[in-house]
């Protein structure tokens, strides 16, 4: 996918959501928590979010973050695309289906990279494989360490982080959103 797809992908999605909701952008700044500015420039295709902003935007529209992808997009982040992420790579193996309410990632972090995620809705779950190097994830208000191999799982409504320990770590973050938690307009393939 050409940086520019990237960026239309992006841009169209959160177009459709907001001229579907009759939402302003002021509107969408207000629920999201991204600043008006931010999304009039991913709008137009100017800008790319960070993945913290992505989250923060697909948590605030209340749809998930795979839905501003399509379902075989492999991402590679790069700061032309994720602006201040270039330690992170992303690869969607499975968006988000209301039939199983789960959405699967495989999560590169290099070179010691800390990754800083907001709550997401009460009720969700994530789940954690590491499959390469050493992952310290924060939640529950402490640090757990997890070696190749090994994994855990956590309630995603509360401040996480993603730590890498090696210079290199691999993992598998799966997000179950259980049926209380209703996504809405999320494509689904």
């Amino acid at each position: 996918m050409t940086d520019q797809a990237f960026k239309s992908a992006i841009s169209q999605r959160l177009k459709a959501i907001r001229l579907q909701r009759q939402l302003s952008l002021d509107e969408t700044a207000k629920l999201t928590g991204v600043s008006k500015a931010m999304l009039g420039q991913i709008e137009r295709q100017e800008s790319s979010p960070s993945i913290s902003k992505l989250w923060q935007i697909a948590k605030g529209l209340n749809v998930s973050f795979s839905s501003f992808f399509s379902s075989s997009l492999i991402l590679k982040s790069s700061q032309d695309r994720f602006q201040q992420d270039p330690n992170i790579e992303l690869s969607i193996l499975f968006p988000y289906s209301s039939d199983s309410g789960i959405e699967v990632f495989e999560l590169s972090l290099t070179g010691f990279h800390e990754q800083h995620s907001v709550a997401h809705a009460v009720g969700i779950i994530e789940y954690v494989l590491v499959l390469e190097g050493v992952l310290e994830l924060f939640y529950d208000d402490q640090w757990h360490i997890l070696k190749a191999g090994q994994g855990t799982r956590f309630s995603a409504d509360q401040k996480h982080i993603y730590k890498a320990q090696t210079d290199r770590v691999r993992f598998q973050n799966i997000i179950y959103y259980p049926p209380i938690v209703q996504l809405s307009q999320n494509r689904e393939t």
